[in-house]
């Protein structure tokens, strides 16, 4: 019997659907710093099938059976927030024809970044050189609402001064961080999750910390200042990116 015969367009269809999948919880996983997790639960997936279903070994397919019953209940707890970013993400992408109408809006949106770019890496320099602490977040694809709701609603036009004002130390909202979602401040004094990295530098306060735990749930950037040395940092997808220049800080902001 040729095995052509047995493999059908289903079957093609199949096979695509668990490689798109598998490659994006790959992706997340990634850029959210827990990786190596999900290697190890690919690697126990393959082992319990060569064991039970190609080499049938009952006792110990069994055994690991019983593991992948209660494995994914483990794993919805210890990734929640990563499941919760899938899920909002899909969900971001298919409201009504956003997604394909941000395709027609790139020359739009290329100029009101350049509105909004500017102010932001100004006030930043300001911040630094007084060593003002601040974190700023800017929503890209995935909407933010939910941590706006935890801040202060502004949605006032985006200017340096403002930035500075929100940041000055006797501010009631300098300790959370500012949203920033198309070319309008939308909130202040907004808490974000906190990132648990255990491989960040330990001298990085909770400013830096919070910036890399919204960029490892969402797709947002978030600029940092420091508010010790007066460094300019920024993270996006799981990585933060230390001790920026005024220069590298418009051209990441621009690129992004």
């Amino acid at each position: 019997m040729n095995i052509f015969s047995l493999f059908g367009i289903k079957d093609l269809i199949d096979i695509l659907l668990v490689a798109t999948l598998l490659y994006y919880v790959y992706r997340t996983m990634k850029d959210t710093g827990t990786l190596s997790v999900f290697i190890g639960v690919l690697a126990f997936v393959i082992a319990w099938v060569v064991m039970y279903k190609i080499f049938e070994m009952r006792l110990i397919g069994t055994i690991m059976d019983k593991f992948i019953d209660i494995g994914l209940f483990i794993l919805v707890i210890l990734f929640q927030d990563q499941i919760k970013r899938f899920l909002t993400e899909l969900g971001s992408t298919h409201k009504g024809l956003r997604f394909v109408s941000n395709l027609f809006k790139h020359r739009d949106a290329s100029e009101a970044s350049k509105r909004w770019i500017m102010p932001v890496v100004y006030a930043c320099m300001s911040m630094a050189k007084s060593k003002t602490g601040a974190l700023i977040v800017v929503q890209r694809q995935m909407p933010l609402d939910d941590y706006e709701r935890t801040g202060d609603v502004i949605d006032a036009n985006i200017n340096t001064r403002l930035i500075e004002n929100i940041f000055f130390k006797n501010s009631p909202l300098h300790d959370g961080a500012l949203i920033i979602a198309g070319d309008k401040v939308k909130s202040a004094g907004c808490i974000l999750p906190v990132s648990h990295d255990t491989s960040l530098p330990r001298y990085l306060g909770l400013r830096h910390r919070s910036a890399l735990g919204i960029a490892q749930a969402t797709d947002a950037v978030a600029v940092v200042v420091s508010e010790e040395t007066g460094n300019i940092s920024y993270a996006y997808k799981g990585e933060l990116h230390l001790k920026l220049s005024s220069t590298e800080l418009e051209h990441a902001l621009s690129n992004l």
